[in-house]
């Protein structure tokens, strides 16, 4: 047998393993709880436990990850898999954390504002501008739904028109979502998917078949001019969101302009490609 194979196979008391690990014994116990790091042998009469020297690379790789708030499920498949399937889940998890983290910037920023009374300092981060679109064709999914429901929701509707609209001519314009009614964890809309599309007649034809299934619609929108403005996708969870909104409201009474319909999110980017800090969103209000 190698040397090294002879090594790692010496077992060592919790307190020697423990030391070569640079962990104390109370973390091993709790790792051998949590279903981490079984020790290698366990002595049935003493219950004395024992692990192999080559569990120390495990038992520091299992610390580490605890350090930066993994759950647990999310720690054990990293620790079995090979080397670089460990890195990408790590790398996918720590995504998550740095989105997660992104949101709670923006929405301690949006807090802030509200408790110190600087709303309008708030509204001023965001550049307000208008753009005129032509008339189109949208099919259409709606739902009440509350706000927590919300972000589930438009990424499946969103997916199954855009999906539907390869029998409707092709999507012609970013896809968008319009609130006709406040939603917020008291209030449930309805909330309107839409996705612009080439062919009226088909997509006629489209909502004729699945529209009660779906609670689908075809319209046609007139031409109207959107207020405006850009925001990143950690902007876009909710309460954070409702700045923007406001803003542009704020923006829209004093150019002297009217709310002409309802609010909607225009979503313009890939969203799962997408970094927290990048532009994703149009928060946009019809005016006259």
């Amino acid at each position: 047998m190698p040397e090294d194979a002879r090594v790692d196979d010496e077992l060592l008391t919790i307190g020697a393993f423990a030391a070569r690990a640079r962990l104390s014994a109370k973390a091993l116990r709790l790792y051998d709880r949590l279903g981490l790091l079984a020790p290698a042998h366990v002595d049935e009469g003493s219950g004395y436990r024992y692990y192999r020297a080559g569990q120390v690379e495990r038992a520091r790789l299992v610390a580490l990850l605890r350090q930066l708030d993994m759950p647990l499920a999310r720690i054990a498949e990293v620790v079995e898999a090979d080397g670089a399937e460990g890195a990408a889940l790590l790398a996918a998890y720590w995504a998550d954390v740095e989105s997660r983290l992104a949101g709670q910037r923006t929405l301690a920023e949006y807090l802030r504002g509200r408790l110190s009374g600087r709303s309008s300092e708030m509204y001023g981060k965001f550049v307000v501008e208008t753009v005129d679109v032509p008339a189109r064709v949208v099919i259409t999914q709606s739902r009440h739904t509350l706000a927590d429901e919300l972000p589930a929701w438009i990424g499946a509707s969103l997916g199954r028109l855009e999906t539907a609209a390869r029998e409707c001519g092709g999507v012609t314009a970013a896809p968008y979502v319009v609130y006709h009614a406040e939603v917020s964890m008291e209030s449930d809309g309805p909330a309107e998917a839409c996705v612009p599309v080439a062919d009226e007649t088909a997509a006629r034809a489209w909502a004729r078949e699945h529209g009660r299934s779906w609670e689908t619609g075809v319209r046609v929108e007139p031409a109207q001019r959107l207020a405006y403005t850009r925001i990143t996708k950690a902007q876009v969870a909710h309460p954070q969101i409702l700045a923007a909104f406001e803003a542009v409201e704020q923006w829209i009474a004093a150019e002297g302009l009217e709310q002409a319909g309802p609010c909607r999110e225009v979503y313009f980017a890939d969203w799962d490609a997408a970094g927290p800090e990048d532009e994703v969103c149009d928060i946009a209000f019809p005016v006259r």
